[in-house]
């Protein structure tokens, strides 16, 4: 029986980030070298790095010096590429709230992130939010799957959970959790 639905939020409830041509001109770097950096220090973010240790980090590998300011403004342009919500996830997530679902948000981001979505309307759809970044602990592993089982409350078979990425799926299979890859909210609908 589901209890909770749970969705990732990138790539789920948000299209794909638009922002990495904007980050690699604020940098004066061309796109094609800003990339590999951006996604090779992500995990570190999404568990708990700070905005700055994040940046530099890339900078460092671009030979390009990031101060605070600098910091903030990338953080801003950051956040902005992930901000552009589906509205066919939106209107999943209405009905479903609509309709009394229990909805949890389970999503690797970084606390700047999680403090904005906080903020917006479709958060309120969501019973609890966990953000890997306020927790220092990222998907797949297993753990983040039992601080959410813990914050819900709930057993693992109880809960369907959605996202876009094949061993985020494995890993909340691997704790009980029914997941599948989302395709979708047409495709979705058709699990519940």
């Amino acid at each position: 029986m589901t209890k909770w639905v749970v969705f990732d939020y990138g790539e789920v409830i948000c299209g794909r980030t638009t922002a990495l041509p904007d980050l690699a001109a604020t940098l004066g770097v061309p796109h094609d070298d800003f990339e590999p950096p951006y996604w090779r220090h992500r995990g570190a973010y999404d568990r708990g790095a700070t905005d700055l240790q994040y940046w530099s980090a890339i900078g460092r590998d671009l030979g390009v010096t990031v101060d605070e300011s600098t910091s903030d403004s990338l953080t801003a342009i950051d956040i902005g590429g992930w901000s552009k919500v589906e509205p066919a996830s939106l209107e999943l997530l209405a009905a479903l709230d609509e309709a009394g679902a229990a909805l949890a948000l389970l999503s690797n981001a970084p606390s700047s992130f999680a403090r904005f979505a906080e903020r917006q309307d479709w958060a309120g759809h969501f019973r609890v939010r966990v953000f890997s970044g306020d927790i220092g602990v990222a998907k797949p592993d297993p753990e983040i799957f039992r601080h959410l089982l813990s914050r819900l409350g709930a057993k693992a078979g109880d809960c369907l959970f959605f996202d876009d990425r094949e061993s985020n799926v494995d890993g909340a299979r691997a704790v009980g959790l029914r997941a599948h890859v989302w395709h979708g909210p047409e495709a979705a609908r058709g699990e519940f």
